[in-house]
């Protein structure tokens, strides 16, 4: 099982988009995201991680059903990790790492584990390799989840960590995006197609074509309203999604 946790805690479906059809099939791994900061819940800091993760999964045939924030407390950190890792078959936990008073994600996620945090020493012979000594580091720096794999940090200092179907990230951008390409292989699914068609109508005028779309094509349809109507179309067969593309744009009024 995977865990993967980044910031305040959201539905990724929740973001003002009418879904009008159901997941497709064949997406065989299912995957939670945790972003943790009281920045992110405070409107002071864009959650851009989650929405990067949530493309990249997506590409790898990964469903990604639940997006969290949570605030930098050990407990709700702890109870949600928790909770997801019962339910999903990975979570990703980004943000809260380091040595500063409020970087407490280690700490909630080994709670959440019942796993005590010490010193890890291949995460130590990786920052030495980087010219970091032990009396260089904050104090808790290397302190990982007891018998986590640890992820090694190429792009900043402070380490994550594999255990348990969970994965921890840092949550500055460059740090994260770089980590998860380390560990990208480990999320797969089955391959899906996607296609845009746009319509310059109401959204509830298109309903009926939409329905008939669905009874005609095994696709999963998405409306997402705007200046005009964004309709995506996604499936597991490219040759079925391209066919279903085809037929919608010969029947709504393109912008």
């Amino acid at each position: 099982m995977l865990l993967l946790v980044t910031g305040p805690i959201a539905d990724c479906r929740d973001r003002g988009e009418t879904h009008l059809g159901t997941r497709s099939e064949g997406l065989d791994m299912n995957v939670a995201v945790v972003t943790v900061g009281d920045e992110l819940l405070a409107g002071r800091t864009t959650d851009t991680n989650a929405t990067w993760l949530c493309e990249r999964l997506a590409d790898r045939g990964v469903d990604v059903e639940r997006v969290t924030t949570v605030p930098d407390r050990v407990a709700d950190i702890a109870r949600v990790v928790n909770e997801y890792r019962a339910e999903y078959d990975a979570v990703i936990v980004t943000g809260g790492l380091g040595p500063t008073h409020d970087d407490v994600t280690m700490d909630g996620v080994a709670a959440a584990l019942g796993r005590s945090l010490e010193d890890h020493e291949e995460a130590l012979a990786w920052l030495a390799e980087d010219g970091y000594t032990r009396d260089d580091l904050a104090a808790g720096t290397a302190e990982l989840p007891r018998g986590a794999r640890a992820l090694h940090n190429e792009a900043g200092v402070a380490p994550g960590v594999a255990v348990d179907g969970v994965y921890v990230l840092p949550g500055v951008p460059s740090e994260m995006k770089a980590m998860f390409e380390t560990i990208a292989d480990e999320f797969e699914g089955t391959p899906t197609y996607r296609e845009a068609v746009v319509a310059d109508e109401p959204e509830s005028a298109l309903l009926d074509r939409i329905a008939d779309l669905r009874e005609r094509f095994d696709v999963s349809v998405g409306s997402y309203p705007g200046e005009s109507v964004r309709i995506e179309l996604t499936g597991t067969d490219e040759a079925t999604v391209a066919d279903a593309a085809a037929w919608l744009r010969e029947r709504v009024d393109s912008p």
